[in-house]
């Protein structure tokens, strides 16, 4: 696998981040703490504090409870105050396995802002330009000159959104492999204004990933390890060959609460394990487990400022979408960044602070919600966090959110689909 410029630097980048936070460790006497391994920023190695664990603890137990969900994953880490990394529950409803924090899940929309990682370091070697025009690398769909591989990965292509009416047969065929021109047909074919606002647009970011293949001629499979896995040290994540699959070794079990099972009170719901990671491809098909779901998180904030702390230019062109801001393929809500995600069986999200370094992962291992519950559990999490006291030689950072955790407390219990005791 050949060694770009740009990866060298980013290793040599790396090593620097790491240097630099050995040096504020040693300065501080803190060490990093293990349950935030892969932090680019250094945690204190103190326990959280026994109220704050509880408040998360809660916060999950709720969103559980309405998502239908018997497991959870959950990372918080908080640089002044410590770590909190747990596996919560057991991996079915029937089960008395515990889940646990190795277990790998399928990441949903959170791909999207990989593959536009994905993207950028491409580009950054000169195998494309993010002005390019979907049509010089996907000739075989017509009519996409007017749009660039920028525009997908910002959300601004215009283009529709398929999962909606593809979802019954995905659900009725899991290991069904699909052609990345199916699944972006129906978004093609519902076009909006270019550039004018962000669409929720699965196509978009599937007719990326064509155009990342055929300008690379490599699979987006291979270009996920070169270009963002190994870089960012994610050893468990993955874009997965198209064959059904369970999403690694060892999974986290995936269900959904159908209609009549909502109707029962969520007590049978129906196993999603193995599926094919083709229905998601690169807008919703990657898999991981929660220290790297943290991490890539994490790297992601920290990309969006500059040295001085202001947005970069790439990040500064969001757009308002869903109450938040948008641009390449995550959320900027308040000063977090990040994203929310649904895939067959599980739900995710993950939100970190670019300013404090703070991050917030969370994986449910019931999708019947969709990911709004998720997004709204995961805020509620940095809301909590953001309040944790800053532990024995440590200072807490002059840092808040525009949102408290009872009002996204109150979002998880509106988006529930399940009973909440």
């Amino acid at each position: 696998m050949r060694k770009s410029t740009v990866r060298a630097r980013m290793a040599r980048a790396s090593a620097v981040l790491a240097g630099l936070a050995a040096i504020a460790l040693a300065a501080s006497g803190c060490t990093a703490s293990a349950a935030a391994a892969g932090s680019e920023v250094p945690i204190a190695s103190s326990e959280l504090p026994k109220k704050t664990v509880e408040q998360l603890e809660a916060a999950v137990d709720h969103a559980m409870q309405g998502a239908g969900a018997s497991g959870a994953l959950v990372s918080v880490w908080i640089p002044w105050a410590g770590a909190w990394v747990e596996g919560i529950g057991t991996t079915g409803p029937d089960s008395d396995e515990p889940v646990t924090t190795d277990m790998r899940f399928r990441v949903g929309e959170v791909t999207r802002a990989m593959t536009c990682d994905v993207l950028y370091r491409v580009a950054d070697e000169g195998v494309v330009a993010l002005d390019d025009p979907v049509s010089e690398w996907v000739s075989s769909v017509p009519n996409l000159s007017d749009i660039t591989l920028q525009q997908l990965c910002d959300g601004t292509s215009g283009l529709g959104d398929g999962r909606d009416r593809l979802s019954p047969q995905f659900t009725a065929t899991p290991k069904r492999e699909w052609n990345p021109r199916e699944l972006a047909a129906t978004g093609i074919a519902e076009r909006g204004r270019v550039g004018a606002e962000v669409r929720d647009s699965d196509a978009g970011y599937i007719l990326l990933g064509m155009a990342l293949e055929h300008a690379t001629r490599e699979s987006m499979h291979t270009l996920f390890e070169e270009y963002l896995a190994e870089p960012l040290d994610l050893t468990a994540t993955e874009l997965p060959k198209d064959a059904a699959a369970e999403p690694g070794e060892p999974a986290l079990r995936g269900w959904i609460s159908d209609g009549a099972d909502r109707e029962a009170g969520c007590v049978a719901p129906t196993e999603y394990t193995t599926s094919s990671s083709s229905i998601g491809f690169t807008d919703s098909g990657a898999t991981s487990t929660i220290g790297d779901l943290a991490r890539f998180g994490q790297s992601l904030a920290l990309a969006s400022i500059d040295d001085e702390g202001e947005r970069t230019e790439r990040w500064s062109k969001a757009l308002p979408y869903e109450g938040d801001d948008y641009v390449s393929g995550a959320y900027i809500a308040g000063s977090l960044v990040g994203q929310k995600g649904a895939a067959l069986g599980y739900l995710t999200s993950v939100y970190a602070d670019p300013q404090t370094g703070m991050t917030v992962a969370v994986a449910l291992n019931n999708s019947a919600a969709g990911a709004d519950l998720v997004g709204a559990l995961a805020k509620e999490l940095a809301a909590i966090a953001s309040k944790a006291p800053a532990a024995d030689g440590q200072e807490q950072p002059e840092f808040g959110l525009p949102w408290t955790a009872e009002d996204f407390h109150a979002v998880v219990a509106e988006k529930a689909v399940c009973p909440i005791d």
